[in-house]
């Protein structure tokens, strides 16, 4: 069952990742957009959910979503065409996906200890 949830939820990140950069202007600044944008909702959703809905979500949907390889991909073909510009992508893709995946991980605490607080003050 597991093997399931990640392959649909891949299908569906990769299906979504494809849609916003297919045909895209600049697709680099996408792909950078869309590692970013991942990492932060994988710290949200890290810090916040588990079991079948972390696989699914986390695994499935956010690993198929974000992608590793194009960013590699794309980093040396930037590097061929400027040195400069290649260094940049590449520096700022790790620097701003740490940021955003730390950025989400605080947010998902905060998420999940306002919930926690929430439903303790109701049975209370």
């Amino acid at each position: 069952m597991n093997v399931i949830l990640v392959g649909l939820g891949g299908a569906i990140g990769a299906a979504l990742r494809f849609f916003l950069s297919n045909g895209a202007t600049y697709p680099v600044l996408v792909i950078l957009a869309i590692n970013v944008a991942g990492a932060f909702a994988l710290g949200v959703v890290s810090s916040m959910v588990s079991g079948q809905a972390r696989l699914f979500v986390g695994t499935g949907m956010l690993g198929g979503f974000t992608t590793y390889s194009a960013l590699a991909v794309d980093t040396v073909e930037l590097l061929q065409d400027n040195a400069a510009w290649g260094l940049a992508y590449a520096v700022g893709s790790v620097v701003l996906g740490v940021g955003a995946a730390w950025l989400g991980l605080k947010a998902g605490r905060v998420g999940a200890e306002r919930r926690t607080t929430s439903h303790t003050s109701e049975a209370g």
